[in-house]
């Protein structure tokens, strides 16, 4: 099965956003990969709701929307305001993780949860079961366009063997350095839903990247 591709509009042109939109629109595109960052949990700031609000009707495809920050559960109600498909929020930001699943699922939305580069698939074992996503960290959150740390690779086949332990049917995604070489090693690992910025925005076409990265 090919994967979902989920284009991180962080390395989008911002000064020409609606024409990179439209373009997703009218690509293989699966979903939008949506990256909000606040300068706390990450070392950098993106963009916000009212930006956000903008890309949302524009987009015909689903927002998947990952929030880099403290305290996600306080803008649950604003994500769903968009409309957003997809819920991500990072482990490291949620000591009470099981509460922030449960309350994006009951306002609407599909639950992810992400882990960085250092933090162990194993501490997902008791929330996996509850999720519709997981999302790996090909690098250190905060900025597009940094080289893959390899060991990637091991921890999503790491998370496939979790899942399919506890009979989860969770989707596995990965953000960060991902490419049709990184990408390939990552679909053959387990991952089913690659986020790609630079290796779609930075191409030459950028559709046509799309399309490759949807082949693998």
């Amino acid at each position: 099965m090919n994967p979902l591709v989920s284009p991180s509009i962080l390395s989008a042109n911002f000064s020409n956003l609606a024409e990179d939109i439209d373009m997703l629109n009218r690509s293989e595109a699966d979903w939008l990969h949506i990256d909000i960052m606040d300068g706390v949990f990450v070392p950098n700031i993106s963009f916000g709701f009212p930006v956000l609000k903008h890309v949302a009707a524009l987009a015909e495809k689903p927002l998947d929307v990952h929030l880099m920050i403290v305290q996600p559960e306080k803008f649950i109600s604003e994500v769903k305001a968009t409309g957003a498909y997809v819920m991500n929020v990072h482990y490291e930001a949620c000591p009470h993780l099981h509460r922030v699943v449960q309350q994006i699922r009951d306002a609407g939305m599909q639950p992810a949860v992400t882990i960085n580069p250092a933090t162990p698939v194993s501490l997902l074992k008791d929330i996996v079961g509850d999720l519709y996503m997981v999302l790996v960290m090909g690098v250190n959150p905060g900025f597009g366009g940094q080289k893959f740390i390899p060991h990637t690779i091991e921890k999503v086949r790491e998370l496939r063997d979790l899942l399919d332990s506890c009979g989860s049917r969770a989707l596995i995604e990965v953000d960060g350095g991902v490419n049709l070489q990184t990408g390939a090693r990552l679909v053959e690992a387990g991952a089913d839903v690659l986020v790609a910025g630079n290796a779609v925005f930075s191409a030459p076409d950028p559709m046509e990247a799309i399309a490759a990265l949807k082949s693998l």
